[in-house]
């Protein structure tokens, strides 16, 4: 008896996935001029986004008034260009910013250019553009919706301002946006926004951004010759100098509270060196915490200090057994230095009893100690000259596989009830670990204080890096 299976036509669960769409013979030509007027029109800091056929997630990172949404506008014909007869989404944070934004702007940007498109207001708003080489859908959609993403093989997803929305529900939107992106012949998420803090774009695009899937366009506000004469005067005398840097240069900053480490640049203050020479002493700034032990590693070079390693483990035994896998050499000469918190002389971070530094001392490491830790701000003071001091000169340089540790330069803060550096649970969220050691381990090599003498405070420093 014939199965019912020999009578379908076929389709995604009998064999390989089909085209949806049918392949049309349109107006080459007249598509490439189209796309030639969508380039002409940008300034030059727009057309690379617009032309990244290599990437499938991009973004455009840039101050107020730089041109996002025209850039986005640009991007969206260009995606439509090179997936004819599929659909594509533009979302944006709330629903009064779709109807407000994103299709004011498509419907005047088209209109522009002479694109034709019909725009369906419901039930949800969609165009539909009419491109020589086929017609294109691009629904728009509130973020406070993403999860209704289902059903829509998409060819290309776009997003407004997404570094507004709260970074946990951002990243598991990301998430199913790429799992949505399954038409067309050039699949990309594109996301356009200013940045907010320390939100989605920085997680992907800097801590993240040495995947090979992604890359990020940035803008300045002054990059737009057209914003008016008194713009960029007004945005320097009505804000703060983070909010500056955010909302005029387009830069990832604290915008709420004060930044511990406000000098550090992740380019200037890079280093290229990931691993010690034979002649190195390794000086391994080493915090304990029940569950999170961070270790700093260090070297000098010239007269800087080079983070090139970071390692965290559960325990003091962990931190033995890491140390020894990783450096066994340098220990067996002498020539690492753990320089751990002055506390754990009377404590384990193993809940045993016998204390850190016993654990370490009988395992046979090399021990610079002190009788208590140094003042935060001295440790703190440090650390900032270190990174910058009052000549101008960068004499901190750390690796960029030390993310912990960029992270935590670039994200710590100062708690605004107790004015002293954020201290956490010591959970993953928690930045002072990864800080604390490294602050330990540069206190030790190139150590500033503060002390008073006739009733003024004054400060003696011991920069000139000292080995033993």
């Amino acid at each position: 008896m014939p199965s019912i299976l020999d009578s379908c036509a076929g389709g995604l669960l009998l064999e390989a996935p089909v085209q949806l769409f049918q392949t049309t013979t349109g107006n080459l030509d007249e598509a490439e001029a189209i796309r030639q007027r969508v380039i002409d029109g940008l300034l030059p800091y727009q057309r690379p986004i617009c032309q990244d056929t290599e990437h499938r997630i991009i973004a455009f990172c840039a101050g107020y008034g730089a041109g996002k949404t025209r850039t986005m506008c640009a991007w969206t014909t260009c995606m439509a260009l090179d997936n004819p007869n599929t659909t594509g989404v533009l979302f944006a944070p709330t629903g009064p910013l779709v109807r407000d934004v994103v299709i004011r702007s498509l419907e005047d940007y088209w209109t522009e250019l002479g694109i034709p498109f019909e725009y369906r207001a419901s039930p949800l708003p969609e165009f539909k553009v009419m491109l020589p080489l086929g017609p294109v859908v691009v629904l728009c959609r509130s973020m406070e919706n993403w999860q209704r993403i289902i059903g829509i093989n998409a060819s290309f997803i776009g997003a407004e301002e997404i570094d507004t929305s709260k970074t946990e529900i951002a990243r598991r939107a990301v998430e199913k946006f790429l799992g949505r992106l399954r038409a067309g012949n050039r699949r990309q998420l594109g996301m356009f926004s200013t940045p907010e803090g320390f939100g989605l774009m920085y997680s992907l695009f800097v801590e993240e951004g040495d995947k090979p899937d992604r890359a990020i366009y940035r803008a300045k506000s002054t990059d737009n010759p057209y914003l008016p004469a008194d713009f960029i005067e007004g945005m320097r005398e009505n804000y703060p100098a983070n909010l500056l840097n955010a909302y005029l240069n387009g830069e990832f900053t604290l915008l709420t509270q004060a930044c511990v480490y406000p000098e550090y640049n992740r380019e200037l203050n890079r280093s290229e060196i990931s691993q010690p020479t034979e002649a190195d002493t390794l000086w391994c700034g080493v915090d304990f915490n029940v569950d999170r032990c961070w270790i700093a590693v260090c070297i000098q070079r010239g007269d800087g200090i080079h983070v090139i390693a970071e390692h965290i483990t559960r325990d003091t035994p962990g931190v033995i057994e890491r140390l020894r896998q990783e450096y066994q050499p340098w220990i067996d000469h002498g020539q690492l230095i753990v320089c751990p918190d002055a506390s754990s002389q009377s404590r384990s971070s193993k809940n045993a009893g016998i204390s850190d530094f016993g654990l370490m001392k009988a395992a046979g490491l090399r021990l610079q100690t002190q009788a208590s830790n140094p003042f935060i701000r001295d440790r703190v003071l440090t650390v900032n000259t270190l990174i910058l001091n009052a000549k101008g000169e960068r004499k901190l340089f750390v690796h960029p596989s030390c993310k912990g540790m960029i992270k935590g330069l670039h994200q710590h803060a100062y708690d605004q009830a107790t004015q002293q550096p954020e201290k956490g649970d010591g959970g993953e969220l928690d930045l002072s670990g990864q800080m604390d050691s490294l602050g330990y381990a540069c206190w030790q090599m190139a150590g500033i204080t503060a002390w008073q003498t006739k009733g003024h405070n004054r400060t003696r420093a011991r920069q000139a890096l000292r080995f033993s």
